[in-house]
């Protein structure tokens, strides 16, 4: 059984179709149906049923793939190592981030980070899949929503906060204290689009309490969404943290009371991939980063 034919396997597993497993590995399908066929001859057992075009691994193949992630991450693992040794303080650090005002809160962390390693490359990706992008080595570290253990992942709780109503200083809920979750059915509102978590939070406390959101306008960017609340367009509901990271003048956050959404975030990484001294750092400083963060 040799590597190269483990990552053939993956990739087809990952694609259940050799065609597109086989566009994504660059090389024939035919090669890949020949290399699956040769693998299954050394094991003695079908690792796919075949149903016409479409293909299921089998039970033989459920159990490889379970080793072969593991072998394949070793793999990475080691190089990944040898190459710290080589090259003092090099690599690339992939992060993860939902598609929301993380990346514009983290940029004093990704700007200290780079002076203190300036060799190290660092990658930010939105995503909503950020825990199984970790899983499928597509990220190395994650910021998310906190969700169930899982025993392949390492996970840091980095604290909650409430999610807020942030106005212009002269909309009329401007002077109040704070506001009744129900009250925000009647308050023109900006928001994130559906597809982002964010929303999809405050929708779903919304929906618990008996009523929906309509916003006037929809923006996938936080600083849009801040720009638009001080053009007078509307108010939004973010985190608490949000208007304090960007320091605007002229604008209100006011809390909400009796349930109102909150987001409980984790740091997660693959609890069995080599962690570089650089990467360890780096992981540190965002954990201790955030939970200040939140402190303020």
């Amino acid at each position: 059984m040799e590597t190269r034919q483990l990552h053939y396997f993956l990739a087809v597993c990952q694609e259940l179709h050799f065609t597109r497993a086989a566009e994504k590995l660059g090389i024939s399908q035919p090669t890949l149906s020949q290399q699956i066929k040769v693998l299954e001859g050394e094991l003695g057992l079908p690792l796919f049923d075949r149903i016409g075009k479409r293909i299921a691994l089998t039970e033989a193949g459920t159990l490889l793939k379970d080793y072969a992630d593991r072998m394949i991450q070793n793999e990475h693992s080691a190089k990944a190592a040898m190459e710290e040794l080589r090259y003092d303080h090099r690599g690339t650090i992939r992060l993860g981030l939902l598609p929301s005002d993380l990346d514009y809160q983290l940029t004093p962390l990704l700007v200290k980070f780079h002076e203190d390693y300036p060799n190290i490359r660092l990658q930010v990706f939105a995503s909503t899949v950020i825990q199984q992008e970790v899983l499928d080595n597509k990220l190395d570290i994650g910021i998310c929503l906190k969700g169930p253990r899982d025993g392949l992942l390492t996970q840091t709780d980095l604290g909650w906060e409430p999610y807020q109503l942030i106005v212009r200083e002269d909309h009329p809920y401007a002077s109040r204290g704070h506001i009744e979750l129900s009250e925000l059915q009647h308050i023109q509102l900006v928001m994130y689009p559906r597809t982002f978590i964010g929303r999809e939070l405050v929708e779903s406390t919304c929906r618990e309490a008996g009523f929906g959101l309509e916003p006037i306008m929809e923006t996938g960017s936080a600083t849009s969404l801040i720009q638009l609340v001080k053009a007078g367009i509307g108010g939004t509901v973010q985190p608490a943290s949000l208007l304090n990271g960007m320091k605007y003048s002229g604008l209100r956050s006011i809390p909400i009371l009796n349930s109102p959404p909150v987001r409980k975030l984790s740091l997660i990484y693959r609890a069995d991939r080599y962690i570089s001294k650089a990467t360890r750092t780096f992981i540190n400083d965002l954990s201790q980063f955030w939970i200040r963060h939140l402190e303020v």
